[in-house]
C-alpha cells in the first residue's frame, strides 16, 4: 500500500515525509528487535510509509510495539507469494523503524504508518512466537554532506523524474507530490523515491543493501531513467497509431499498439519482445507439436520473425501467413502404420484384380521383406502396359493392402517444371508442387502416391519436369526433396511411389532408370469375360441402381460383346458396353419393375446396336506370296497380312506400297538383300531375280505401320513368291532377321496370341528366344494354338512353306 491508499479526511495521516533527525543510531550491535516482513514494500530511513497488516502475527507485532513505544526492523521476503514466510524466506537487510500510528479502517483491515530510522542488518534468530525477534547489527549510511555538488545533482535529477513519472502514473497524491518537492534533504529525496518508486523487488533490495548513497542515487537513477524512457516509447506509440484508427478499428489500434512496443524495446535493447499476435501465438502452439528436426524447426522461427515484424494489414502478411500455414499443416513424420499380415493382403488384391500374377507377387514380396526389415526405403515401380489394363486402379488396392493413405497425381501433358518442384513464395500465387500439396492432402509422409502418364510428360521454356522427378524417385535422394516454395527438405524415402505408362520408348533414360518395371499386358478373351462377371458388371448395376436378379447375361454374352464390340487390350470399352446395355436396362426397368432382362448374343444388337469392329480372320488358304503377321498395336495384337508379287522387271528392284515406316522398309530391304546372297540355299533360280522385280503391299495403306515384327514376314512373302511355295494354313509369324540368317526376337507376345486366337490361326512361329514369354502365359489361354520356335530364317521358311508340288 502506498500514501495514496489512506483517505486523508476520514483518518489522520502523517503528511511530514521525514526529517534528519529520524536517521539518528539508536540501536546497538547485538540489541534484539521485533521482525516485522513486507511482500512488496520496501523502507528507507527517514521515509514515512502506511502498510496493510493482514497476518496474525504481525498484527500481535505492531500493537504490543505501538504499545511500549519501541521499535522494529521492517524487511522484505524474497518471494512475495508465501503467506507464513521463515527466517530464511527474509532478506537480512532491512530498516530499523517506530510506529507513528495504527488506524483501524472500514474494511476492518488495518493500517500501520511506519517512519524509517537506519538502515540494519539480521544477524540471527533468536525466537519465533508470538512472532520473530532476530539480533540486528546497525549499517551506517556513507553520505557527503548535504550541500555537496554531486549529491545535490543527483538528488534534484531523481526529484524531477520522480515527480514527472508520479505525475504520469499517478503513484502519489498531488499534495504530496508537492511537499516532497520542497524537501532540502538530498539524502531523504533519494530514500523518499527509492521507497515510493515501482520496480522488481530485486532492484530494490539492491538499492537498499547500497551503503553508499551517492551509488544508491546513481543506481535509482538509472531505473527511473528506464521507466521515462518506457513512457516517452509509449507516447510515440499512441501518437503514431491514433492517426490510422477509428471506434470500429479498436482492436487493430491494440494489435499496432503492442507490436510498435515491442519493436521499440527491442531495438532499444530493453526487453525480450513479444507477440500480441493471436496468429503468431496459435502457429506457436502448434509448432510445439510438431516432430520436425533441428534444421526445419530453425527455418520456421526465422521465417515466424518475419510475419511478426509485418503490418497483418499488408499483402506480404498474407503471403507469409499462407507459407507458415502450408509448413504447419505438412505431416512432418507422421507415418500410418504398416499391415504387414500377408494372406489378409493376397486376398485383397485378389479380390480386385483378376490375373496380375507378376504385380501381385511383387508386391507380396515387398509386404515380406518390409515385415523382417521394420524399415525398407520404398521402390520406385513403374506399371506400363496398354490402356484399361488396371495400372491405376490397382494403386488403390495396394494402398487397402498396407493400410496407407492414397494419392494420385495425373502427369499426362505437365510441362511445367514447378508443377513438380513449386513456385518460389515470392511469386504472386505461388504454391507448393504437386508432390507436396497431395502429401499435405494425405496428412502421412508414407502414402502410396500414384504418378500416372508418366511418359505423357512434356517439356517447354518452364524446364524439364522430368528431370525435377529424378529427385522425387530417385531412394538416395528423395529423402532430401526440395520443394522451392517449402525453401527446405522433406523426407520423400518412406513414400511408396507408383508409376504407370503405356510406352516406355518415350520416357527419358535417366528416369526410367530409377524405377523397377513390372509390364502389365493386355487380357486374353478368357480373363476379360472373368473380369466382366466378377468386378464390371456388377460395379455398373450398382452404378445404375438396378439389382443382379433383374437384369442377367446368358453364355457367350460378354464373349460376344469382346469380340464384336470392342478393340483394345484391357477392359475399359468392354466397360462402356456394360454401362450402354444397363442404361438400356434401366429405361426398361424404370417402366416396369417387375421385368427380369435377359443379355443374350442373339438380342445383343437391341442393346449396343450394329457391330462396327471388323477383325481380320484367316482367309488367305491357296494364295503364294501372302503371309499372315503378328503385330502389336496401342489396342492390343492384330494380325497382319503380308502380299508380294512379282513383276517382270529386270535387276530385281524392291517397291513397297501400304503406309509402311522406315523400320518396316528397311526389314524388306534386308529380306530381299538375304534372298539374293542365299538363293542355292532358298532353291530361287538366279534367272528369275534377274528377271523380276518383287513388290510388297500390306493391306489398309490409310493406316501408318511400323514396327520391328515384320522382318520374318516379308523373307517368308518373297521366298513363296519368289519359289511359288505356297504358305502353311493358318499359321502366323513375328519376329525381326538379321543378315546373317538370324530370327530375333520381339515384344508384345501375348497380344499377338490374343489376336491369332481370334483370327483362327492354329500355328504360331516365333524365335526361340520368345519361348520365355510363352511360359509365363497361363496354359488355359494356349488350348488350340501349337508353337514353333526356331533359330534362324531358314528353319522359319522351312516351316512355313509347303515343299514344291
Amino acid at each position: 500500500m502506498n500514501l495514496d491508499d489512506l483517505d486523508p479526511e476520514k483518518h489522520e495521516v502523517i503528511q511530514v515525509v521525514g526529517t534528519s533527525s529520524t536517521r539518528e543510531m539508536l540501536c546497538k550491535d547485538g540489541d534484539i528487535l521485533p521482525l516485522l516482513t513486507m511482500r512488496n514494500m520496501m523502507l528507507f530511513p527517514g521515509v514515512v510509509l502506511p502498510i496493510h497488516v493482514g497476518r496474525e502475527k504481525s498484527l500481535k507485532l505492531v500493537r504490543n510495539v505501538y504499545k511500549k513505544h519501541g521499535e522494529l526492523i521492517a524487511c522484505t521476503q524474497y518471494d512475495s507469494t508465501i503467506d507464513d514466510p521463515s527466517f530464511n524466506d527474509i532478506h537480512n537487510i532491512g530498516c530499523i523503524a517506530e510506529i507513528i500510528k495504527i488506524l483501524d479502517m472500514p474494511d476492518h483491515s488495518t493500517a500501520v504508518i511506519l517512519q524509517g530510522k537506519s538502515r540494519a542488518m539480521t544477524t540471527g534468530l533468536v525466537s519465533d512466537e508470538p512472532y520473530m525477534k532476530v539480533t540486528v547489527r546497525p549499517i551506517e549510511d556513507q553520505c557527503p554532506e548535504n550541500n555537496d555538488p554531486e549529491l545535490k545533482a543527483i538528488s534534484d535529477d531523481v526529484s524531477k523524474l520522480g515527480m514527472r513519472i508520479a505525475k504520469e502514473t499517478e503513484i502519489l497524491p498531488e499534495e504530496l507530490n508537492v511537499s516532497v518537492g520542497k524537501l532540502d534533504d538530498n539524502e531523504l529525496v533519494i530514500n523518499f523515491w527509492a521507497s515510493n518508486f515501482k520496480c522488481e523487488a530485486k532492484k530494490k533490495l539492491e538499492l537498499i543493501g547500497e551503503s553508499n548513497v551517492l551509488e544508491r542515487g546513481l543506481k535509482l537513477l538509472a531505473l527511473m531513467n528506464a521507466r521515462a524512457q518506457m513512457l516517452d516509447v509509449k507516447k510515440r506509440v499512441r501518437r503514431r497509431v491514433k492517426g490510422d484508427i477509428d471506434r470500429q478499428q479498436r482492436d487493430y489500434f491494440i494489435r499496432e499498439e503492442i507490436k510498435s512496443l515491442q519493436d521499440e524495446l527491442n531495438g532499444g535493447g530493453m526487453g525480450d519482445g513479444f507477440s500480441g499476435n493471436p496468429d503468431i501465438d496459435e502457429f506457436v502452439r502448434h509448432a510445439r507439436l510438431k516432430d520436425w528436426n533441428l534444421e526445419t524447426a530453425k527455418h520456421f522461427n526465422a521465417e515466424l520473425e518475419k510475419l511478426e515484424h509485418m503490418n497483418p494489414s499488408s499483402p506480404d502478411y498474407q503471403v507469409q501467413y499462407a507459407y507458415l500455414k502450408t509448413l504447419l499443416d505438412l505431416p512432418w513424420n507422421e507415418f500410418t502404420k504398416d499391415n504387414f499380415n500377408l494372406k489378409k493382403a493376397e486376398k485383397v488384391i485378389n479380390r480386385n484384380h483378376f490375373g496380375m500374377d507378376k504385380v501381385k507377387e511383387r508386391i507380396i514380396e515387398y509386404l515380406a521383406v518390409l515385415k523382417l526389415k521394420g524399415d525398407l526405403k520404398s521402390p520406385i515401380i513403374c506399371l506400363y502396359g496398354p490402356p484399361g489394363v488396371g495400372k491405376t486402379s490397382l494403386g488403390k488396392s495396394i494402398a487397402e493392402t498396407l493400410g496407407r493413405k492414397y494419392a494420385r497425381v495425373s502427369l499426362g501433358g505437365v510441362s511445367d517444371e514447378a508443377e513438380i518442384r513449386g513456385h518460389r513464395k515470392t511469386y504472386i500465387g505461388a504454391m507448393p508442387g504437386r508432390i507436396i500439396s497431395n502429401i499435405n492432402k494425405c496428412g502421412s509422409s508414407n502414402p502410396v502416391f500414384m504418378l500416372d502418364e508418366i511418359d505423357k510428360l512434356s517439356r517447354d521454356i518452364h524446364g524439364d519436369p522430368s528431370s525435377a522427378l529424378l529427385e522425387v524417385l530417385d531412394p538416395e535422394q528423395n529423402s532430401t526433396f526440395h520443394d522451392n516454395y517449402l525453401d527446405t527438405d522433406y523426407d520423400l524415402s518412406h513414400v511408396l511411389f507408383i508409376a504407370t505408362a503405356n510406352d516406355i520408348g518415350s520416357i527419358p533414360r535417366p528416369l526410367l532408370d530409377r524405377m523397377e518395371l513390372i509390364e502389365i499386358s493386355g487380357y486374353v478373351t478368357e480373363e476379360k469375360i472373368e473380369i466382366a462377371n466378377r468386378h464390371l458388371i456388377p460395379q455398373q448395376l450398382e452404378k445404375h441402381g438396378i439389382h443382379k436378379s433383374q437384369v442377367k447375361f446368358a453364355k457367350g454374352a460378354v464373349k460376344a460383346i469382346i469380340e464384336n464390340y470392342t478393340r483394345e487390350s484391357g477392359v475399359r470399352s468392354l466397360d462402356k458396353q456394360i454401362a450402354k446395355i444397363m442404361r438400356k436396362a434401366a429405361r426398361t426397368l424404370a417402366d416396369n419393375e417387375d421385368a427380369i432382362i435377359t443379355v443374350s448374343t442373339d438380342n445383343l444388337a437391341e442393346f449396343l446396336g450394329t457391330s462396327h469392329i471388323d477383325h481380320d480372320y484367316y482367309d488367305i488358304e491357296g494364295y503364294t506370296g501372302v503371309v499372315t503377321g503378328l503385330a502389336w498395336t496401342q489396342v492390343g495384337g492384330e494380325i497382319l497380312f503380308i502380299e508380294s508379287a512379282l513383276n517382270k522387271q529386270k535387276d530385281c528392284k524392291l517397291s513397297l506400297t501400304g503406309n509402311l515406316g522406315d523400320v518396316m522398309k528397311e526389314s524388306a530391304q534386308l529380306a530381299l538383300e538375304y534372298i539374293k546372297s542365299h538363293t542355292d540355299e532358298l532353291g530361287i533360280n538366279q534367272s528369275v531375280l534377274d528377271e523380276h522385280s518383287i513388290h510388297v503391299h500390306v493391306p489398309e495403306g490409310a493406316t501408318p505401320k511400323d514396327g520391328p515384327s515384320a522382318g520374318i514376314t516379308m523373307l517368308t512373302a518373297m521366298v513363296s513368291s519368289l519359289t511359288g511355295r505356297k504358305v502353311k494354313n493358318r499359321l502366323a509369324m513375328t519376329g525381326e532377321i538379321t543378315l546373317r540368317g538370324k530370327l530375333l526376337p520381339v515384344g508384345g507376345i501375348k497380344e499377338k496370341i490374343l489376336a491369332a486366337k481370334r483370327a483362327g490361326i492354329h500355328e504360331i512361329l516365333l524365335c526361340i528366344d520368345n519361348k520365355k514369354d510363352i511360359d509365363e502365359i497361363n496354359a488355359k489361354y494356349l488350348e488350340g494354338l501349337q508353337f514353333h520356335f526356331v533359330r534362324t530364317m531358314q528353319e522359319a521358311l522351312s516351316i512355313a512353306l509347303y515343299p514344291i508340288e
